[in-house]
């Protein structure tokens, strides 16, 4: 098991909706795109996500922000 994984739990859809605030629908489509980790099969009819692997896609959501003084505070530069 690689050192990533070792602290992370597994988190099911509605804990991943609420870290992510992304929708169910919006779950499945990014991971059919390849843009959102993909979920582990649990059982036959159970899955969920490792968090480190939501906790390290909300990180890089947040490096591709753009700073706020790129536009400026009260409108455009």
């Amino acid at each position: 098991m690689s050192q990533q994984h070792t602290n992370s739990i597994i988190l099911r859809l509605p804990a991943v909706q609420a870290r992510t605030g992304l929708s169910r629908s919006a779950i499945y489509l990014y991971i059919s795109q390849g843009r959102f980790p993909a979920q582990l099969a649990l059982g036959p009819r159970a899955s969920g996500w490792l968090s480190s692997e939501i906790d390290a896609w909300i990180a890089a959501r947040a490096a591709e922000r753009v700073p706020n003084n790129a536009v400026g505070i009260g409108g455009a530069k």
